[in-house]
């Protein structure tokens, strides 16, 4: 008994401390000017020493989030970029990422295993490595500067097709071949039975490709420079003594729907990170 009320203390310590940084900006959302400056003024006004910060706040206050949401509409703009955007990547990798999932985990043809090892190369490759031939390709196709410069490579990501790989491997084959003795064809196979028994992974893919393309930072700066396109994760002005205030509430606000999405499809994340470590 005693040992477990010590590694459950010991994890809640941890979860704390993983915890506080987020914990840190929700309280400095609610923060007024004042306080934010004189907690803040050491590393921004004076270039040195150690941020002094309450948890809760001395003078909670709403003005950051009133200023922000009724009085900022560059906010909502990028807001709607990034559901443009988020909402693209989605689509555009159900449509064309079920298909070739179920294709690689059910078919069988010359190439299969070469064709899908080299998804998972290009899966475990960072952006800066495949940053200037992505920007070549765009240029070519005059997509840069457009969302549709940021949607296109996003859609045929190989994340996701790798863990609906897994998700339909475990459709059992004797189903399969029981609706084609009862002449289903192969779409409706695949409309009937793949996408059903297959719905954990796709949902499990399809949230982690939103935590990620509703946070992109990179691509953007590289692919838009018109800030009217920028998404929300880049709606960051620069943090000084008189915006501060801003920057918390807008990270906040960004944060909500990321935490919204994770906390309904954490049952079929977990389906799919377990489905991801496991080897063929």
């Amino acid at each position: 008994m005693g040992k477990k009320v010590l590694i459950a203390g010991a994890l809640t310590a941890l979860g704390f401390v993983i915890c506080y940084p987020v914990i840190y900006l929700i309280s400095g959302s609610f923060m007024g000017n004042g306080e934010l400056g004189e907690g803040l003024s050491p590393i921004l006004k004076n270039g040195g020493g150690f941020v002094a910060w309450h948890v809760i706040p001395l003078f909670p206050t709403l003005k950051n989030f009133v200023e922000l949401l009724l009085d900022s509409p560059e906010f909502f703009v990028m807001f709607w970029n990034s559901v443009k955007i988020t909402a693209g990547v989605l689509a555009g990798q159900l449509i064309l990422g079920a298909p070739a999932a179920w294709g690689f985990a059910k078919y069988r043809f010359p190439g299969r295993k070469l064709l899908f090892g080299l998804y998972v190369l290009l899966m475990i490759l960072p952006f800066q490595v495949m940053m200037l031939s992505q920007y070549l390709v765009l240029d070519e196709l005059h997509l840069l500067n457009t969302h549709l410069g940021i949607i296109l490579p996003a859609v045929f990501s190989t994340f996701p097709v790798f863990i609906m790989v897994r998700f339909f491997d475990g459709v059992p084959d004797q189903i399969l071949e029981s609706a084609k003795i009862d002449g289903a064809g192969a779409f409706q196979i695949f409309w009937s039975i793949g996408l059903p028994l297959g719905a954990g992974g796709i949902i499990s893919a399809l949230v982690l490709s939103f935590l990620e393309y509703w946070n992109l930072v990179e691509q953007p700066l590289t692919f838009l420079k018109d800030p009217a396109l920028w998404p929300l994760s880049l709606y960051l002005p620069n943090i000084d003594l008189n915006d501060a205030g801003i920057a918390f509430t807008s990270s906040v606000v960004t944060l909500i729907p990321a935490v919204l999405v994770f906390f309904c499809g954490q049952e079929y994340l977990e389906q799919g990170i377990v489905a991801s470590a496991v080897k063929e």
